[in-house]
């Protein structure tokens, strides 16, 4: 069961009011607020003042005015619209007054990272392997399954994944579907915990892998490479070729290690 000091929140030491958590009944006894005792019902979320305020006098919660009293309000009564309404006042919005200097820390904590040739910092090493439609997700996942447990060569690789989806045909190759696909991608792409990528798609899809790379500014490169299952001439071929292209030193960061980083 609550207890009178679990039933109230306070916003700010300075308030005039407090928040009911849950319904409170009359006559209960908030021993937070100084023993003040509730007038009547109060619903969960409104407001009991716990002072006098006088009428006319400004309202405050967050220790900023949220109204003015319309008659005497006693500690403990209902603050609502029955007794709070808005009116004039000179607002002092004090930008910046409870500003704090930052206190450095002279020596900063650091963690076990990578750091990209751009300087961002990734904290893991993976391949990516990408799909420009649902058509070839089979693919990229197959690729990434050759390489479960399958790493020892690479040491440096914490693994290859495969990032499918289920668009990327049958919508129109421009909009804001496509534009939101598309910029997902290329988000996967350029990721720092990505050291390379690889795109692969069907051939014939609306989300066509040039389009994809010339909208979202990304280049073929040792770190992002992309080729079509229909190009290689069928699903297992398109395997191999994935499996080859990520067994390639280059693609598969051989010198990448980990350092301290801020």
């Amino acid at each position: 069961m609550l207890q009178a000091a679990d039933l109230t929140i306070r916003l700010h030491p300075d308030d005039d009011v407090v928040i009911a958590r849950v319904e409170i009944p009359g006559s209960t006894l908030l021993v937070k607020e100084g023993n003040v005792r509730v007038a009547v019902k109060v619903p969960a979320g409104h407001k009991i003042a716990v002072r006098d305020i006088a009428q006319g006098q400004p309202v405050k919660r967050y220790n900023q005015i949220i109204g003015f009293a319309t008659r005497p309000i006693k500690a403990g009564e209902h603050v609502h619209v029955h007794n709070l309404a808005m009116g004039d006042f000179e607002r002092d919005y004090a930008f910046c007054s409870s500003a704090k200097p930052t206190v450095l820390e002279k020596q900063p904590a650091t963690f076990l990272g990578i750091k990209r040739s751009d300087g961002r910092i990734a904290t893991r090493n993976y391949i990516g392997i990408l799909t420009s439609v649902n058509c070839s997700a089979t693919v990229a996942r197959m690729v990434a399954r050759h390489f479960e447990n399958n790493l020892k060569d690479f040491p440096n690789v914490d693994g290859v994944v495969a990032l499918t989806h289920k668009t990327g045909c049958g919508m129109a190759s421009e909009g804001e579907g496509m534009d939101v696909l598309r910029r997902t991608m290329a988000g996967y792409a350029r990721h720092p915990n990505f050291f390379a990528v690889q795109v692969v798609g069907l051939g014939c899809e609306s989300n066509q892998i040039n389009n994809l790379l010339s909208t979202q500014q990304l280049k073929r490169s040792d770190k992002l490479g992309a080729y079509t299952i229909q190009e290689k001439g069928g699903t297992m071929k398109a395997v191999r070729e994935g499996v080859a292209r990520r067994r390639r030193p280059r693609s598969m960061a051989p010198s990448t290690c980990l350092r301290a980083v801020q």
